[in-house]
């Protein structure tokens, strides 16, 4: 099993969550998201590590069915406190989702992918149970924030230091590995380190590109694609077939093989 926080873990997530960093992330996701992923109102939709349901708040303002699913109990417990009855959560892995193929039109991992135990399966799973589209939002592993990680190890505080950064290329990679080469879609925080960034603005006069895959999230939605393969295999087991009945119950026990047709191939007369 991935890294499923306890009550201390999920603490500490949330002091980052009201860091200038982690307010700058949510305004971020808040503005893309609904760009990427293109809700329509009343569609069902799964927060898969939803947490304490801070997104599904988000998602339920968009006019969204939602639904959630966290690996920690302690999590699912905050979320339904929050939300109550509006809110249909259950608490299981990602790699194994308590639900019915196409279940929900919409599914989105949101900083839950760094944390489980087989990526490949999580995002299979999605891919399953999801009708529409696939929204994953993860740490990247070319942001300046990763790099400062690299050399100072400690600057990252627990719970995020526990989780696996991704670049642009290896998301795409992990996607269309699990889901086929289906459409995708992307987008980037911006991605320069504050003094830096407030120079290039000053030098420039225009804002920091969001699109450059270096910021420190990155946010990749895919559209599921159903395809179907078929294979003409040759009939190999002869076919018995059923004569007509007869009033007084008998049959005709020899069907008559059809004019033209292939030796194991029989049906009866018109």
């Amino acid at each position: 099993m991935g890294y499923v926080f306890d009550k201390e873990a999920a603490r500490r997530y949330a002091a980052w969550s009201q860091s200038p960093q982690g307010r700058a992330m949510e305004r971020w996701l808040e503005s893309c998201l609904p760009g990427l992923l293109r809700p329509h109102p009343r569609e069902r939709v799964l927060d898969i590590g939803c947490g304490e349901g801070t997104h599904l708040l988000f998602l339920k303002r968009l006019g969204l069915d939602i639904s959630g699913l966290d690996a920690s109990p302690h999590m699912i417990n905050r979320a339904r406190e929050r939300l109550g009855q509006s809110c249909t959560l259950k608490t299981g892995r990602a790699e194994d989702l308590p639900f019915e193929d196409n279940a929900f039109d919409l599914s989105v991992m949101i900083h839950s992918l760094e944390f489980v135990e087989n990526p490949v399966e999580a995002l299979r799973e999605a891919g399953r149970v999801t009708r529409r589209a696939v929204f994953v939002c993860v740490m990247n592993s070319l942001s300046w924030w990763a790099l400062f990680r690299k050399l100072k190890p400690s600057s990252l505080a627990p719970p995020l230091d526990r989780g696996r950064f991704y670049s642009l290329w290896e998301l795409k990679d992990l996607v269309r590995g699990t889901l086929g080469r289906v459409p995708t879609v992307w987008h980037s925080a911006p991605g320069l380190p504050p003094v830096v960034g407030r120079w290039y603005v000053r030098l420039t006069d225009r804002p920091v590109q969001p699109s450059l895959p270096f910021g420190p999230h990155l946010g990749l939605s895919a559209t599921i694609l159903y395809r179907f393969r078929t294979d003409n295999l040759t009939l190999r087991v002869p076919v018995r077939a059923r004569g007509r009945t007869i009033p007084g119950g008998a049959a005709r026990e020899k069907p008559q093989t059809v004019c033209g047709a292939r030796r194991d191939e029989r049906s009866l007369p018109l």
